[in-house]
Parts: structure tokens; sequence; C-alpha cells
């Protein structure tokens, strides 16, 4: 058994430390996650490209966002729900896609299944999940999930994975743009970072073993990504499925037009937790020139940064649907799988909820730029 099993487990058995304390914010689950999990591991989620610059902006950036909150509009009552393509889901905070949930719970992905579908949001599930995506289904059969999707130069790959979603009662695709080859994350490369041998990328369990030559890059083969992916590759994915396709990683409004043009259902502005391209734009600073392109004719959604209900609220008033996070739900896991996820989007919820009725607003399509000033600092 791993380090990290063993500390999951303990911590079931004995209620040890971990229950003591109150966990009150999102940065409690980051500092118990950074203090338990095992060094490579949390570099690993904690990694930013190059110098980190981008990944910190994303946070800094909703510091330099203030708030215009209205008085006596009676909020005695508040409803924190909406929609995503259609469908309600119990408030604006999905999950992003993020890889191998195992490293940080035993469970895993299923785990993570099981905490949204009982909070009612939306899971998007990563390509690089250490449970498949059978498996996923199974833990949560009435969860809302969309499927996050990267295209391999053996274009089968991608496929095989399309039509077993699709037949499995994915909502939609996630086609994540920004990975044309993987940032430079130093801390993976000073750790060797490597999945320990009891984990592997569930989804391609035996696809790439003839190509595989000893070496990995984050579970499969290098050099399997394809680089040549255009804009043209959106029919081939269309031609391929009904599902809704949502473009992840847009981040100007010259590709925010071009993604309307090529008939996609939603973008989701992300800059991959700053683990790609260092020196990009906060994700909630590059929100603004896209939904001013997109003028409501696609859904537009945000990840990157998100760590309290008013970012919530200050990228909900900027024009996002609805808003992902990914490092916090792996906090929540490494805290106490399904319930520390659970626990991490209920004081999102409950932060959210208070922000608003702070703010004036009762309902989410009371939510609007005017409720926005940029600081002068």
């Amino acid at each position: 058994m791993n380090t990290l099993n063993t500390l999951s487990l303990g911590c079931n058995r004995h209620s040890c430390h971990c229950t003591k304390m109150p966990m009150v914010c999102l940065t409690d689950f980051e500092e118990y996650a950074k203090e338990h999990l095992p060094k490579a591991t949390w570099d690993y989620y904690a990694a930013g490209a190059d110098e980190c610059c981008t990944r910190d902006d994303n946070l800094l950036a909703y510091k330099r966002i203030r708030l215009r909150p209205r008085m006596l509009r009676d909020v005695s009552v508040s409803d924190t729900r909406t929609t995503v393509l259609g469908t309600e889901i119990s408030f604006p905070v999905g999950i992003a896609p993020t890889a191998f949930h195992c490293l940080a719970w035993p469970d895993g992905e299923m785990s993570t299944a099981r905490a949204t579908e009982a909070v009612n949001t939306c899971y998007i599930t990563s390509t690089y999940s250490t449970c498949s995506v059978e498996e996923i289904v199974a833990a949560a059969p009435n969860g809302y999930r969309w499927f996050q999707l990267y295209v391999y130069r053996n274009r089968k790959v991608s496929e095989q994975i399309v039509h077993r979603v699709e037949a499995l009662g994915y909502k939609a695709l996630v086609l994540t743009v920004d990975v044309p080859y993987t940032g430079k994350r130093r801390n993976d490369i000073r750790n060797q970072f490597r999945l320990p041998p009891h984990l592997k990328v569930k989804n391609f369990d035996g696809v790439f073993e003839q190509e595989n030559s000893g070496l990995e890059e984050y579970g499969v083969p290098p050099n399997t990504l394809d680089p040549s992916i255009s804009w043209k590759d959106i029919y081939w994915l269309q031609s391929l499925t009904r599902l809704p396709i949502i473009i992840k990683g847009i981040l100007t409004k010259e590709d925010a037009e071009l993604a309307v043009e090529h008939g996609v259902q939603g973008i989701i502005v992300s800059n991959h937790g700053g683990r790609q391209l260092d020196g990009g734009p906060a994700t909630i600073d590059a929100l603004l020139e896209i939904v001013d392109t997109v003028q409501g004719r696609i859904e537009v959604y945000l990840d990157g940064g998100i760590r309290t209900g008013s970012d919530v609220l200050k990228a909900l008033a900027l024009g996002a649907k609805c808003v992902f996070i990914g490092r916090p739900a792996i906090w929540g896991l490494a805290y106490k799988g399904e319930e520390g996820l659970r626990e991490v989007l209920q004081i999102l919820n409950d932060e959210f909820r208070l922000s608003m009725a702070l703010a004036g607003c009762r309902n989410v399509s009371e939510i609007n730029r005017n409720l926005i000033q940029f600081s002068k600092l």
C-alpha cells in the first residue's frame, strides 16, 4: 500500500486530527493536501509552466476586481440554481477536468463522480482518469457528466473514446485545444514524475502497450498527442458524434469568433491552470473580450483561480455562465474523498449564496456587469 493510501485509510479508521480542525475555506483544504500528499504528487497538482506567472495571476486577477453591491433589495430568499446546455444544476460551479484522481484518494474519479452527483452539478471527466469512464458512470449513474477529449496522432484512439462516452450517456464533449505539446513543468522534471505502478490511465488500458518503450509522459507514451490539430478538426469531431462540443482553452476574441463560426456549443475560457503557456492572461482577465465577442450566441464558461464564492460572483458578473474548479477538487479528495469534495463544493455554494445576497442579488439572473468595478490599484 502506498503512503497516500495509508494516510487516507488511517484518517477514516481513527478519525485522526484531520477531523478536529473545522475546514472553513478552500485554503484550509489546500494546506491539508500539501501536508499529507507525497511531495511529487503535490508538486504535480500544484505545477504551473515555467515560472508559474500565469498560474499565480489566475488567483491575483480576482483581487484586482471590486464589487459594487446594491442595498435594500430584500434578499430574504435566494436561489443559486442555473443551467448549462439546458440542464439545471444546483449552483454555477462544476468540476474541471483534472488527471489522476487516484493519486489523491484511492477511489479517485469514482469519488469525484459521487460527490458531484450528490450536489447536482457538472463533472467534466478527464481523458487522463485513473478510473475508466465505465467505472465512473457505474459509481454515480445519475450524475451529469461531460467528457474532456484530447486528439491523438492515432485518430482511432480518439474516435473510440468518443463513441464509448456517447454510449455511456455523457452529455457533451469538451475538446481541450491548448496542448499541442505539454508545457514545461519544472518540478515534474526534477521529480521525474511518473504514475506509480499500481495506477494507469484506465481509459487507454492496453491501447498504447505496443508503443510503450518504457518511457511515458503523464501515463501515456510521449508524442501521442497530435500537434497538427486545427479548426478543420472541429468538423471531423462533429462527424463522429451528436454530442454538443465545447472548446476548452480559448483566451482571445479572435478564437472565440472562430469557435462560434465552427458551430460549437460552448467555450471554456481556460489557460490550463497556468500549466501550458506561461505569460498568457489570467482567465478572468480574458473573459470580458470573449463574452463581448460571443454576444450570447453560445455559452461561455471559465476555469482557473476560483477559490471563493465571491470569485464565482465576479466571473458570472463578467459573463461566465458557469465556472469550473480543478485543484480545489483534488484538495477535497485528498482530505476525505467523496465527503471532502462535497465539503469543498458546499463551502463554495454557501459563500456564493452569501456573496450574492450581500451584493443585492436574489438569483443568478440578477447578476450582471453593473456589479463590477475594476480596481485603480
